[in-house]
């Protein structure tokens, strides 16, 4: 797919979502109606924003059931939902309930219409599941992601939808790379693939070679990228998108050569939901508009 293709051949309008716990409400309608008034059509689901665990222990198929009245009514689509726990925590008895309650929660998604159910790696550090950890390099800490991962993928199997890993440089996949091996390690068959968030891959001193570092991530896991987040690169923090360091344009530029995927809105409060939406939306435009010149005079 070359980048004009790319760009102009799929409207980011109708693949833009952002994180439901945004606009955390008592709920699922409140909810619903806020992620629409903000214009987003998709809406990454996580339990969090009723003020349920993520992993959604205490809720059953009823209140699963009444999340999709809610975002249906309210003309919002769920394409993914989140299971985010520490998959490596050094707390084994945590991390097997944990990773029981994730299975559960998989079991439950596609009532909610969703295809993906996201995750992030893990780390060793026992209080923080971002926090990087020296214990994430070791064998043991990959062979024990390896091990949660297969009691999840065949439950994403059993219920026909897909993981989404998250890369973090705090976990243990924690680049493209790691995410790369990790997919060739457990095939093309498996029911796995990457949430891409370009925001993670950088920091402020390697943001001017976003575009060298970002080619390479969508080198190595392009096919198997199954959705994309938003947000930007700061001194400190994770601000929103467009309140940072990153060239969303050129960005864009870089993941026209992704089959079109769901972006998704992280780090934004409420007050900033529409203008980043609004952003977004323009800096696609900007990069299609750049990318149809190029060819043009090529």
């Amino acid at each position: 797919m070359n980048h004009a293709a790319g760009l102009a051949g799929e409207a980011l309008a109708g693949r833009l979502g952002i994180f439901a716990r945004t606009f955390r409400r008592e709920t699922p309608q409140e909810v619903a109606a806020a992620v629409a008034q903000a214009g987003y059509p998709l809406a990454h689901w996580n339990f969090a924003a009723i003020g349920r665990p993520t992993l959604g222990g205490d809720v059953g198929q009823a209140q699963v059931a009444a999340v999709r009245r809610a975002f249906d009514g309210a003309g919002v689509a769920i394409p993914s939902v989140s299971a985010t726990f520490n998959l490596i925590h050094p707390d084994t008895a945590l991390r097997a309930a944990q990773t029981a309650q994730a299975v559960r929660l998989i079991g439950l998604v596609p009532e909610l219409g969703a295809e993906v159910v996201t995750l992030c790696s893990g780390t060793r550090d026992p209080g923080d599941m971002w926090r990087a950890h020296p214990g994430n390099l070791a064998g043991d800490a990959w062979s024990d992601l390896r091990r949660t991962l297969d009691d999840l993928l065949g439950a994403a199997g059993d219920a026909g939808v897909r993981l989404g890993v998250e890369p973090e440089p705090g976990n243990v996949v924690r680049d493209a790379r790691a995410a790369a091996r990790l997919l060739d390690e457990l095939g093309h068959d498996a029911p796995i693939g990457i949430v891409l968030d370009p925001a993670n891959l950088l920091s402020p001193e390697t943001v001017p070679r976003q575009s060298e570092i970002l080619a390479e991530a969508v080198d190595l896991l392009g096919p198997r990228v199954v959705g994309v987040q938003a947000k930007d690169v700061a001194t400190s923090g994770s601000p929103a998108a467009g309140a940072g360091l990153l060239d969303y344009p050129a960005l864009f530029r870089q993941l026209a050569r992704l089959a079109p995927v769901p972006v998704i809105v992280q780090d934004a409060n409420e007050r900033d939901a529409a203008r980043v939406r609004t952003d977004l939306l323009r800096w696609h435009a900007e990069a299609g508009a750049l990318a149809e010149w190029r060819r043009r005079h090529a």
